[in-house]
C-alpha cells in the first residue's frame, strides 16, 4: 500500500496576523505555518510527524509560488532516510484548490491519500496508523473528537445578537480533525463533482460526503491534536511540545 500525505500550507494566516503578505517569509513571524515553535517552523514539526510514520510513503506540501524553493530546501533534510519522497508544489488561493493541485501531482501508484492541516503538529503516530488502516479497509476515514461543551442551535448573527433555538445532542456530533484519508479514486471523484457543481467545502470530508455511495468512518482523535490558528494557541503548543520532549 502506498500512502501520500498532502499538507496544504499556502494560506496567509489572516486569523493569526493581519500583517501577513504574499511575499516570501523566512523568519516565521506572521503566517501560522511558518511561525517558529521552539526554533523550527510549525510546518517542519508537522512534516517530522509524518516522516516518522511507517505507513507514509510520500509527502506533498502545497505552498505559495514564492515560497516553493526555500520551503523545499528547508524540508528535504527532515525526510532523508525516513521515507521515499517529499515534493513541494504550488498551492492555490484556497485550501481546496491547494489540495486539488497537490492531488494532481501524485504518482499513479499511490493508493490512499491523506490530507492533514499543516498547522496540526501534535497528531499522534498511533492516530495516523489507525485512520489509515480504517481508510484502507473502508475507503474513507477521518479523525474526530466528541465535543465536551453543550452545543446550541441559534438564529441571527453568531458574533452578537444570536438567539438560542435548541440544544443539539452531543451523541450525534463529532468535531472533525485531520488526517482525513481516502482511497485515491474516491477523492478524485469528489474533486470532479465539486468542480462540476462549483462547490466549496470546508474540508475534504465535506467533498466526499456529496458522493452518495461513500460512507466515511470516524476514528477517535485527541484534544491534543490542535490546529494552531490564533495567537493564544501558541502558548498551548509550547506546552505540548515540552511534554512531548519529556516523553521522548
Amino acid at each position: 500500500m502506498r500512502l501520500a500525505v498532502i499538507l496544504p500550507a499556502a494560506g496567509l494566516g489572516t486569523r493569526m496576523s493581519r500583517t501577513a503578505t504574499s511575499s516570501p517569509e523566512t523568519s516565521g513571524t506572521s503566517r501560522k505555518q511558518f511561525m517558529l515553535l521552539e526554533g523550527a517552523p510549525i510546518l517542519v514539526h508537522t512534516v517530522r510527524k509524518f516522516a516518522a510514520s511507517p505507513v507514509v510513503t510520500d509527502i506533498v506540501v502545497a505552498v505559495r509560488q514564492d515560497d516553493m524553493a526555500w520551503t523545499d530546501e528547508m524540508l528535504q533534510p527532515e525526510v532523508r532516510g525516513l521515507l521515499g519522497n517529499l515534493t513541494v508544489v504550488e498551492g492555490g488561493n484556497t485550501r481546496q484548490e491547494s489540495v486539488e493541485k497537490a492531488f494532481a501531482t501524485l504518482d499513479p501508484a499511490v493508493d490512499l491519500v491523506a490530507v492533514h492541516d499543516a498547522v496540526r503538529p501534535f497528531v499522534e503516530l498511533e492516530t495516523i496508523r489507525l485512520v489509515v488502516e480504517e481508510a484502507h479497509a473502508t475507503g474513507a476515514a477521518i479523525v474526530g473528537i466528541v465535543p465536551v461543551d453543550t452545543v446550541k442551535q441559534v438564529s441571527g448573527a453568531q458574533a452578537g445578537g444570536a438567539k438560542v433555538r435548541g440544544t443539539i445532542s452531543r451523541e450525534r456530533l463529532v468535531l472533525a480533525q485531520t488526517p482525513q484519508v481516502f482511497r485515491r479514486d474516491i477523492l478524485g471523484r469528489a474533486f470532479e463533482a465539486a468542480r462540476r457543481d462549483n462547490f466549496a467545502g470546508t474540508d475534504e470530508s465535506s467533498l466526499v460526503e456529496r458522493l452518495d455511495e461513500v460512507e466515511i468512518s470516524v476514528v477517535l482523535g485527541s484534544d491534543r491534536n490542535i490546529k494552531i490558528t490564533r495567537p493564544g494557541d501558541m502558548d498551548l503548543a509550547r506546552l505540548f511540545f515540552e511534554q512531548e520532549n519529556v516523553r521522548r
